[in-house]
């Protein structure tokens, strides 16, 4: 049975003793991070590697946003620009720079064997988003957020690779760092639903979602999303979210307790996935055993995910740089 959690690895190559851990532990998927990259042929091997052991096309995820927040980078990789940045610069056709950008991205992932890239960043920002978020973001307006959001969907798909909207239900007005300390909003709900919710509300068909480790008071004041059944259930209904629902890395200091008691809270609250980031062993173990295996209802929706992969359509990639360029060379504001 499937372990439901997606697991870190260590290093650029499977030690003995995580091969061993993940085929008998069977997670759902793996997360790659910088550390596990060096060049197209490691990372192709490595992907091949990890869906051998485990005996099937595991999916294999990783953040490749552009800007700051991208794992696989120059020289081997295309540099991208912040998605903020991307949007300002294209103006009007915006629509149009963000999802050539997305082809273009899942284009190089795809060719090295990562099939979900968590993005987009569905978070609608403000003037005093934290700066770990701010530029990550795609506008300060939900429509804007919206259309970018779907149109990163829709490329990043055509590309073969499967997106993970983020940070449900709305990180945007987080005035701390979540991997460091618990953001709390105090917001209204219905202030709430006309922004911050309304760009996950609308790619609802997401195949994938990972949660924000933020507290709003209105709703829940006693949990993060991640941990906080109140806020799962306004995801599920709502939002209208029916695809598959992870936590963000239950290794963050926003959540409180111990690893396995942050991977039974996330999964009580009703995250069909537990995702753990930093490959330490002794944690693995930990989630894995606090996580358990996917009921039925969880699998279904797992599975079904993941049936939405597709074979890439042919393309022709330089002159989608070639026209990407040109769009970021425009100065129309949105």
């Amino acid at each position: 049975m499937t372990s439901a959690t997606i697991l870190g690895l260590s290093g650029p190559v499977l030690t003995p003793q995580e091969r061993a851990f993940f085929h008998e532990a069977d997670p759902y998927g793996f997360i790659l991070f910088a550390r596990n990259v060096e060049d197209p042929a490691q990372l192709t091997a490595l992907t091949a590697d990890l869906r051998d052991l485990m005996g099937r096309d595991v999916p294999i995820l990783i953040d490749q946003e552009g800007g700051r927040v991208q794992r696989l980078t120059p020289p081997h990789w295309t540099q991208f620009l912040p998605p903020m940045e991307q949007v300002q610069r294209a103006g009007e056709q915006f629509e149009r720079a963000v999802w050539i950008r997305s082809r273009l991205i899942a284009a190089e992932l795809y060719a090295v064997g990562v099939d979900v890239n968590c993005a987009p960043t569905c978070d609608v920002a403000r003037s005093n988003t934290h700066p770990f978020l701010l530029n990550r973001c795609f506008g300060m307006d939900a429509d804007t957020v919206a259309r970018a959001a779907r149109a990163v969907m829709d490329g990043q798909g055509a590309g073969g690779v499967l997106s993970v909207i983020k940070h449900i239900p709305g990180h945007g007005l987080a005035l701390v760092d979540s991997h460091h300390e618990l953001p709390t909003v105090d917001l209204p709900h219905a202030d709430l639903s006309a922004i911050d919710f309304a760009p996950f509300k609308a790619l609802c068909d997401a195949p994938f979602a990972m949660t924000g480790h933020i507290v709003f008071s209105a709703i829940d004041a006693t949990a993060p999303a991640t941990t906080s059944p109140e806020m799962i259930r306004l995801i599920r209904q709502e939002m209208g979210f029916t695809g598959c629902l992870m936590s963000d890395d239950v290794s963050m200091q926003a959540l409180s307790g111990s690893i396995a008691d942050r991977s039974a809270a996330s999964r009580a609250a009703g995250c069909d996935v537990v995702l753990h980031c930093n490959g330490d062993m002794a944690e693995m173990e930990a989630v894995v055993s606090a996580s358990g295996q996917f009921t039925a209802e969880e699998a279904a929706r797992a599975t079904a995910a993941l049936d939405q992969r597709q074979e890439p359509e042919q393309l022709d990639i330089e002159a989608l740089r070639e026209e990407l360029k040109a769009l970021e060379g425009t100065t129309a504001n949105v």
